[in-house]
């Protein structure tokens, strides 16, 4: 990069390992009350509704499938990185999303742990710009990485000029 230029290009870091667990245990309980309505509609009225027990099935395998697929892809194609020009994020399964939010755009920057990701040690890094594609996510972070990633761009952004819009 020369000067002010900043190109838009794949990001240097991992995600954490432990990204996988979280990802896999919010499918599974994202999965559960789908499974439960579904377990106690076969336990119920199966006799009735003899579609029950096939969507069970199907729901079983669909929900196991993408608990045991999914979090390791995420792990596959989510990147992340901060320099003192930009923030960058890559994700995406299938479309491919490359994002990058230059220091003079930032508008906010936040930290978030939710009751889960405490659990797993992880937090998510949020940069919020002016732009209609919203916010640059990092997720899946160190919580201790996170903060520090955190309180490295909130000072950086300080000292950029510009109107960050």
């Amino acid at each position: 990069m020369t000067g002010s230029t900043v190109r838009l290009r794949p990001p240097r870091h991992r995600v954490e390992r432990r990204a996988v667990g979280w990802w896999t245990v919010r499918a599974v309980l994202g999965a559960a009350p789908v499974l439960a309505a579904l377990t106690a509609t076969y336990t119920l009225a199966g006799s009735t509704r003899p579609w029950s027990g096939a969507a069970l099935v199907v729901a079983v395998v669909a929900a196991a499938g993408y608990a045991a697929v999914v979090p390791s892809w995420r792990y596959a194609v989510h990147r992340w990185e901060t320099t003192t020009q930009a923030v960058y994020a890559s994700s995406g399964w299938f479309v491919r999303e490359w994002r990058v939010a230059p220091m003079s755009r930032i508008q906010t920057v936040d930290r978030v742990r939710g009751p889960l990701q405490q659990l797993f040690g992880l937090a998510t890094v949020t940069v919020t710009t002016a732009s209609a594609h919203g916010p640059v996510r990092l997720v899946g972070l160190d919580a201790e990485v996170a903060a520090r990633t955190a309180e490295q761009l909130t000072e950086l952004v300080r000292q950029t000029p510009g109107d960050a819009t």
